[in-house]
């Protein structure tokens, strides 16, 4: 499957099929900033979870702040006690592994869960540490050079863009 090709709303569609399974009243949905948050939301919606989703952001615990820096994209808002939770995170892109090994180090500064998970709309693949999501809704190759973020438009339609990187 082409990256070009890749249809955001049908991926969606087949998150929230893949999820059902995967969350109980208890559990939190925390999305990972910003496309993650989006996914959280929605999906909090359409599963009908009384628990507001949180938003965590990896800004804080990368291994290449020094680069980046603080992004505008927002912070970390978790509504509910992290100590004993049952968390689902989400993130639109699941890569090398950085940005989730930023965010579990986020989400332990707020106590300590008793189980977290993570689904993606895409695994690209190209990991650099050993984590995996429990579900993914498709699995795609690209280029090295090349990035996929998913955007959102002001009525809520989901979309990817793809880029190279310089």
């Amino acid at each position: 499957m082409s990256a070009l090709a890749l249809d955001a709303e049908a991926l969606y569609a087949e998150l929230l099929r893949g999820v059902r399974s995967l969350v109980n009243p208890q559990t939190r949905l925390v999305g990972i900033v910003s496309g993650g948050r989006w996914l959280a939301e929605r999906l909090q919606s359409d599963l009908g979870l009384a628990a507001p989703a949180g938003a965590i952001s990896s800004a804080m615990h990368r291994d290449d702040f020094a680069k980046r820096g603080l992004a505008a994209s927002g912070q970390t808002v978790l509504p509910f006690d992290v100590d004993g939770a049952d968390i689902l995170l989400l993130d639109d892109v699941l890569y090398t592994g950085r940005t989730l090994r930023a965010v579990l180090n986020e989400l332990f500064d707020y106590g300590r869960p008793q189980r977290v998970r993570l689904a993606v709309l895409v695994d690209r693949g190209g990991r650099q540490l050993p984590v995996a999501a429990e579900f993914a809704a498709a699995r795609v190759a690209l280029p090295a050079d090349q990035s996929l973020e998913l955007a959102r438009s002001e009525d809520g339609r989901f979309s990817f863009r793809v880029e190279q990187r310089g």
